[in-house]
C-alpha cells in the first residue's frame, strides 16, 4: 500500500509539472504574465558569453546593450517603465546557457530575453524559453536552424542579425563578381554550427570549382600540415568560415607560408582580436560579411550611435555592439505596440516588427523570425578597413 501511495503522488506531481489546468508550467506562465503586468520597471534578462572561449563577442554586446537601456531610460523609459537589465555570464558553455535561461525566465521572472551571441548556445537556450514561453533576441547566432528546425519554426526566438544562408551566399557571388574566382578551398571549423551552416550555403552557391575541402576543431594551434597540402594546388582564393581564434591563427600561418590569396570569412572575423591574432601585416586582401561598419554609409540615427558610443567608450562600435544596441530597441518598439505588458504579448508583437530602423538596417521580421536586412563586405588590408560595401538581401 505504501508503494502503491508513493507512485499516485509521484504521477500527481508529474502530471501537475507537464502542464495540468490549474497548476504547473500553465499556472506558472500566468502568474509570471500578471507579475510582468503588474511591475513597476521592465525587466529584461541578458544571457551572453562574459567569460571563456568567445568572450570578446559577449562583452561587446553587453557594452551595447547598456548603451541602449541608459538612452531609453533617460528617455523615461517604455510606457513610463524603466528597463531592468538582469544580466547572466554563460561562460561560452552551452549548458551553462541553457540553465541560465531557466533561471531568467522562472526566477527572474523576466519579460525578455537578449543572448546568447553564439549560435550553439543559442539552440541550446530554446526547450527552456519555449517551455517558460518567453521571447528571445540573439543579437548575433546566424545558424539557420535556430529560428527554423526540421521545416518549424521555433516560436519564442528571434535575431537581429541576417543567418548563415545569407552570408555564404554573400561570399560566394562576392568571390564570383567582385573577385572574379574560379576556384576556391574551403577551410572550415568542423565541430561548429556556425561554420557548418556557412559552408553549406557556399557550397551550394558558388558555380566554380572546389579544388580542395579541408576541416579543423576548434582550439587548434597548428594548421601548417593543412596549409601545406593547399600549398601544393591552383585556387583562387580561401574560403574560411570559422571564429576569430582560429581563423585569426590561420590567416598567420598561411601568410607566413608564402599563402597570399585573398581570404574570405563570415562575421566572425568581425573582431579586432583576429588581427592581433594574425598580425596586421598579415592581413592582406581579406574580406568578410559583417553586420554593421562605422565606414559604410550610414543614417542620422547611424552618426548619432556612432556618437553616444564614442563618448561612452571612448572607442569605435563594432558590428557585436551595434547588433546587441538594436536588440534592445526592437524589444522597445514592440512593447510600445503591446496591449499589454507581457511575454506573450510581446512575442506576437516582436513577430510583426515592419521597417524597424536599426543602426544595422532597416529590418522587417519575416515569417521565419529572420530580419530581412543588408549585408556589409568588409576588405582588410594591413589589418585596416580598406572597403565597405552595402550588399542588400
Amino acid at each position: 500500500m505504501k508503494k502503491l501511495i508513493g507512485i499516485m503522488f509521484f504521477l500527481l506531481v508529474f502530471m501537475n509539472g507537464c502542464g495540468v489546468p490549474g497548476g504547473g508550467v500553465s499556472g506558472n506562465n500566468e502568474v509570471i504574465k500578471k507579475v510582468q503586468e503588474e511591475s513597476q520597471t521592465v525587466k529584461i534578462g541578458v544571457n551572453l558569453e562574459l567569460s571563456g572561449a568567445v568572450a570578446s563577442y559577449g562583452n561587446q554586446e553587453k557594452e551595447g546593450i547598456d548603451l541602449a537601456v541608459s538612452e531609453i531610460n533617460q528617455a523615461g523609459g517604455i510606457k513610463g517603465k524603466k528597463i531592468e537589465l538582469i544580466q547572466k555570464d554563460n561562460k561560452s558553455d552551452t549548458a551553462e546557457a541553457a540553465t541560465i535561461a531557466s533561471s531568467l525566465t522562472t526566477k527572474d521572472e523576466v519579460i525578455a530575453i537578449i543572448g546568447p551571441a553564439t549560435s550553439g548556445a543559442s539552440k541550446a537556450v530554446i526547450p527552456n524559453i519555449t517551455k517558460a514561453m518567453t521571447p528571445t533576441i540573439t543579437p548575433s547566432g546566424t545558424d539557420d536552424s535556430i529560428t527554423v528546425f526540421n521545416g518549424k519554426v521555433q516560436e519564442y526566438i528571434f535575431r537581429a542579425s541576417f543567418q548563415d544562408s545569407f552570408q555564404g551566399v554573400i561570399l560566394a557571388n562576392y568571390a564570383m563578381d567582385s573577385l572574379e574566382a574560379k576556384k576556391a578551398v574551403i577551410v572550415a571549423d568542423v565541430s561548429s554550427d556556425y561554420a557548418k551552416g556557412l559552408t553549406k550555403s557556399f557550397e551550394e552557391t558558388f558555380k566554380g570549382e572546389i579544388v580542395a575541402d579541408e576541416k579543423f576543431n576548434q582550439k587548434d594551434k597548428d594548421f601548417k600540415a593543412i596549409l601545406t597540402k593547399l600549398r601544393k594546388k591552383e585556387f583562387d582564393f580561401i574560403y574560411l568560415p570559422g571564429y576569430y581564434e582560429e581563423a585569426g591563427l590561420i590567416i598567420k600561418q598561411a601568410r607566413e607560408m608564402g599563402i597570399e590569396q585573398p581570404i574570405l570569412g563570415g562575421d566572425g572575423f568581425s573582431d579586432e582580436k583576429l588581427v592581433t591574432i594574425a598580425g596586421a601585416k598579415n592581413m592582406n586582401d581579406i574580406f568578410y560579411t559583417t553586420h554593421f561598419s562605422k565606414e559604410a554609409p550610414g543614417s542620422e540615427r547611424v552618426i548619432e550611435f556612432i556618437e553616444q558610443f564614442e563618448k561612452k567608450y571612448d572607442k569605435s562600435p563594432s558590428a557585436f555592439n551595434a547588433l546587441a544596441y538594436d536588440s534592445v530597441y526592437m524589444l522597445k518598439e514592440a512593447l510600445e505596440k503591446c496591449s499589454k505588458t507581457n511575454s506573450e504579448e510581446l512575442t506576437k508583437e516582436l513577430g510583426k516588427l515592419t521597417d524597424f530602423e536599426g543602426v544595422t538596417g532597416n529590418m522587417t521580421m519575416d515569417k521565419n523570425h529572420n530580419p530581412r536586412k543588408p549585408a556589409v563586405v568588409i576588405g582588410l588590408q594591413k589589418g585596416k578597413q580598406a572597403s565597405a560595401e552595402v550588399v542588400n538581401p
